[in-house]
């Protein structure tokens, strides 16, 4: 009976020893976790402890209503939702033809370029609109485009969109045998946070302010994507673009640009 209540004895003092220091290990791994780390990461910017767990669970923090966010860099001024009408305005039409005129040395007389400008035949009112007041703005700077851009009034712009998204825009092509969808643009890449090109781009579906990409020049589209990456091209809402071309790597930069860039041949257009 003795050596019995000695065993019972030792075995409910280990069972209480580990049971405490798996509880300590559990409690200090908690706090690091959702504590320390999360403040020491975030600097000033984390106001609390539950601010740090919220943090370290990955949930958006509840911000004081009267704190202002603001960016280092210029931001869009344009609200997508109602930048443009929905409706066709034939007077508009006609008014930026006549405006397009001045368009036509590097986006073509039909909207479609031939000198690695992007094609403007068909793109979505709010894309042209939206670009536009960027550059008017000082939001995205181009050489060329910028000085015109400053020239013109909210009407030209509006115009200018209506009568683009007027014209026929150029058909995806891309036949078997040419080449093969890239990964990048038919499922992109959803542990790195890359939805497929198509999700927002056209094919699959349109997100407001997103362009038509099809049959744009590979040269300009590459450009772009690196200009998101580096940082020079700043007027994506959200920085998703550049997010996005961040996480691509540059052969799938070159891929998605090759792929969109390919062009029905002349005799199906016509």
């Amino acid at each position: 009976m003795g050596d019995s209540r000695k065993v019972t004895t030792s075995r409910d003092r280990w069972t209480t020893t580990s049971v405490a220091i798996t509880a300590a290990i559990f409690l200090v791994s908690a706090v690091l976790g959702f504590v320390l780390l999360p403040r020491w990461e975030a600097g000033a910017q984390v106001a609390g402890i539950w601010d740090s767990i919220c943090r370290a669970a990955g949930l958006p923090r509840q911000r004081d209503p009267g704190e202002v966010v603001t960016a280092d860099y210029k931001t869009s001024l344009v609200k997508l939702a109602t930048a443009v009408s929905h409706k066709r305005d034939e007077e508009a039409i006609g008014r930026g033809a006549t405006l397009a005129q001045q368009c036509a040395i590097c986006h073509g007389p039909t909207g479609v370029s031939r000198a690695d400008s992007p094609n403007l035949a068909g793109q979505y009112a709010s894309v042209v609109y939206k670009q536009l007041r960027d550059f008017k703005d000082g939001v995205r700077v181009n050489a060329v485009m910028t000085p015109f851009a400053l020239k013109l009034s909210e009407q030209d712009m509006q115009d200018l969109a209506a009568y683009y998204a007027y014209l026929p825009r150029l058909p995806g092509f891309h036949p078997p045998e040419s080449m093969e969808v890239p990964r990048i643009v038919e499922s992109g890449a959803p542990l790195r946070g890359i939805a497929p090109c198509g999700s927002c781009h056209g094919n699959i579906e349109n997100k407001l302010g997103s362009p038509w990409l099809e049959g744009q020049s590979d040269l300009y589209l590459k450009t772009q994507l690196e200009a998101f990456v580096s940082g020079s091209r700043q007027n994506d809402i959200s920085k998703q673009m550049r997010n996005v071309a961040r996480a691509m790597s540059a052969e799938e930069i070159e891929q998605a640009a090759k792929y969109y860039a390919n062009k029905p041949p002349p005799f199906l257009t016509q």
